[in-house]
């Protein structure tokens, strides 16, 4: 830029020496002076005019033919406009690639831009949430007015969960929905249609409840036939300790039924039901008597345990899944070790632990705890009794209250179960 400048302030002093010899020999230095100038201000300002007409058209065709510096911007912005077109060449077809490519996914996607208008979405998102091309720029929850999405949508932070909800237009059809934020305020809406693993899901569930109900009758008159069998003392010799064993297995069977029955109801209730006020102090201590019955004096129970602490939910279903934890912690701790329990509150909501004294878990198996029928060690897991379901319905009832589980285990120093109960689950003893 600075050559340029040079160039024309040397162009201009050229004109103006011309000029005044010229003026010299027609002895009117001044007027060709003043004319050269003049004739070169003309000049330049005709150059000026002609490019700031064509920057005023939009740029349209190639920049004017002009000399001087003018000439030297004109060719600048001419190679500008020609790279800048083959870029935008290459970004539209990068574009089209992109939006064959989306079309072609069987999964729905919708771009959303601020305050979540819809800003684009490709043909399988059109037929999955039924939006039309005119509906562009208006927001995505006047066409999706399920509550739940509707919270989902407004609701803070990074949507960690994807959430399972009714098409719009299709009560029959199953859609997942999973918002990922990027930018200022914009976000991709990943829509799935999982009607059928949805239903294949629900006949899994409802045959395992019909077979688990079905079972229960015969595994009753099982049971009773073997206890009038032992207590009358009726039996053929030697026929004590098989009595004994079918008596034991007949009971460990009740439980996987009951358990499986418990499950199977916990997956097809509503979430967020019962609003027993449960005392969390008086729910700890019955649980400590418990677990202290099932150890028989061989483990050391301490108990740590906020006052005027209570919690808001289904009684029985939050008995349940404190009494696995504790119970398992008994199960998997050796003769004399320690078992604590304790309850604390602060910003974040409650939280109940519970910690053994076992041989740990190794963190491969975490992730799948629970899973139903998971066991990280069978042999250990079928001498102590265990069905294989507890963490699962454990699981399955803090959904239901909104809360979740983290476990913090080291092998060979034990394991550190922990329930988070949101604030809102939370109300003082005291209440009325």
């Amino acid at each position: 830029m600075l050559d340029r400048s040079i160039g024309e302030f040397s162009r201009f002093v050229i004109i103006a020496l011309g000029c005044t010899i010229f003026g010299f020999v027609t002895d009117r230095w001044q007027l060709t002076l003043i004319l050269g100038l003049g004739v070169y201000l003309v000049w330049v300002f005709l150059q000026q005019t002609r490019f700031d007409r064509w920057l005023s058209n939009g740029r349209r065709g190639p920049a004017p033919t002009n000399f001087g510096i003018w000439g030297d911007i004109s060719d600048d912005f001419y190679r500008i406009q020609r790279r800048h077109r083959r870029e935008k060449q290459k970004l539209h077809a990068m574009l089209r690639r992109v939006q064959d490519s989306t079309s072609a996914l069987r999964e729905g996607i919708v771009a959303l831009e601020d305050d979540g208008n819809l800003a684009w979405w490709n043909p399988a998102a059109g037929e999955l949430l039924g939006l039309r091309s005119d509906d562009v720029g208006q927001p995505l929850v006047n066409f999706v007015r399920d509550p739940g999405f509707v919270r989902y949508m407004h609701s803070q932070g990074s949507k960690s969960e994807p959430l399972t909800m009714r098409a719009p237009y299709s009560d029959a059809r199953i859609l997942q929905l999973e918002v990922t934020r990027f930018g200022r305020d914009e976000a991709l809406v990943i829509v799935r249609d999982i009607t059928r693993l949805h239903n294949l899901e629900q006949m899994r569930r409802d045959f395992v409840a019909n077979v688990s109900h079905e079972l229960r009758t015969p595994l009753t008159v099982i049971a009773g036939y073997l206890e009038t069998l032992e207590a009358s003392g009726q039996a053929p010799p030697g026929w004590a300790k098989p009595l004994t064993q079918m008596h034991e297995q007949a009971e460990r069977m009740t439980t996987l039924v009951n358990d499986l029955l418990l499950l199977s109801r916990l997956e097809t209730s509503e979430r967020d039901s019962g609003r027993d006020k449960i005392a969390v102090r008086e729910l700890v201590e019955r649980l400590v008597r418990e677990a202290r019955a099932l150890s028989g004096g061989r483990h050391e129970f301490s108990v740590e345990c906020e006052q005027d602490s209570a919690l808001i939910g289904d009684a029985t279903e939050l008995h349940s899944a404190f009494a696995n934890l504790v119970l398992n912690a008994v199960k998997y701790s050796p003769a004399g070790g320690a078992v604590q329990l304790r309850w604390w509150v602060d910003g974040r909501g409650g939280h109940f632990a519970v910690k053994d004294s076992g041989i740990g878990i190794d963190p491969i198996h975490i992730p799948r705890l629970t899973e139903r029928f998971y066991r990280v060690d069978a042999g250990r897991s079928r001498e102590s009794g265990g069905t294989g379901l507890g963490l699962a319905i454990v699981k399955h009832v803090l959904l239901r209250h909104g809360a979740e589980m983290t476990v913090d285990s080291t092998p060979g120093r034990g394991s550190t179960f922990t329930l988070h109960f949101p604030p809102r689950k939370l109300v003082s003893e005291t209440a009325a």
